[in-house]
């Protein structure tokens, strides 16, 4: 059970609805959520859903309101719902890049906002997501809004929002740096000699094995990779690359460096 009372989903869309869908697997009751979206979204049954603030029926008073539009039309979308600004009522924010500051400025300095930078995995229950919240969010409404993401995977807090930036650097972008991964080791696969359809799908079938090894495992990925590598071996060899002062840890850090730098440019 989420716990979390009644909640109104604004948006919809691929995030939305696998955190819709998370909550229902976890025991939230149909007729505790309500739905706003234009698109007439697919919900299961018992969810009622409205095109805009005006179809949530009047005596249904949410205890969070999950904000789950793209950030670029948030300003015009989130605007009426300032209306429902309560000491009882949370707002949780799923938009990338959007900051607290910029939430108060349109609900108002009395609103009790919770920030959440999800990622991608979270459409089949294996996500992370790191929270941030404002002074006016309660205990107990940081519980309902942790058990809300946990539906979709792990859940982290943060307490300066400043780091929300490089968190995501590391894990809000970072299902795009793991695909690319497969992408580069199918195409070496090729360029060794492989017929493309095979070195694709050994790249693929590795790194989501390996994935999956490392969340069954208690081990850290360090004792992992050191499992794997026989001294003298092909994996060593192939490492002294990957592990040199220009490999991929230099790389990585490059690229999450930017991607930080790219985040406060975007939140202003």
């Amino acid at each position: 059970m989420t716990n979390s009372g009644s909640i109104l989903l604004v948006g919809c869309g691929k995030m939305g609805g696998a955190l819709m869908a998370g909550w229902i697997d976890r025991g939230t009751s149909p007729d505790a959520i309500f739905v706003v979206d234009p698109a007439g979204p697919s919900v299961p049954k018992g969810i009622a859903v409205g095109a805009a603030l005006r179809d949530v029926p009047k005596d249904f008073h949410p205890n969070v309101i999950v904000l789950a539009v793209k950030p670029q039309v948030m300003n015009e979308v989130v605007a009426p719902y300032r209306a429902l600004v309560d000491p009882g009522t949370v707002f949780l924010s799923i938009a990338a890049g959007r900051n607290i500051r910029s939430f108060e400025n349109i609900l108002g300095t009395e609103a009790g906002i919770v920030r959440a930078m999800p990622n991608t995995p979270a459409a089949v229950g294996r996500g992370i997501t790191v929270l941030f919240a404002n002074l006016l969010v309660s205990a107990n409404q940081r519980k309902s809004c942790e058990a809300l993401m946990a539906a979709v995977g792990k859940v982290a807090w943060i307490d300066d929002e400043n780091q929300m930036d490089a968190v995501t650097g590391v894990s809000g972008s970072g299902p795009a740096y793991v695909f690319h991964l497969v992408e580069a080791m199918a195409q070496a696969g090729i360029d060794a000699g492989l017929p493309a359809d095979l070195a694709k799908l050994l790249a693929r079938e590795t790194v989501a094995g390996s994935g999956e090894l490392l969340a069954q495992s208690t081990e850290l990925a360090s004792t992992l990779r050191e499992n794997v590598t026989s001294p003298g071996g092909t994996t060593a060899a192939a490492l002294e690359v990957l592990m040199s002062d220009d490999g991929l840890s230099r790389l990585m850090s490059k690229a999450i460096l930017r991607a930080t730098e790219r985040s406060r440019e975007l939140a202003g």
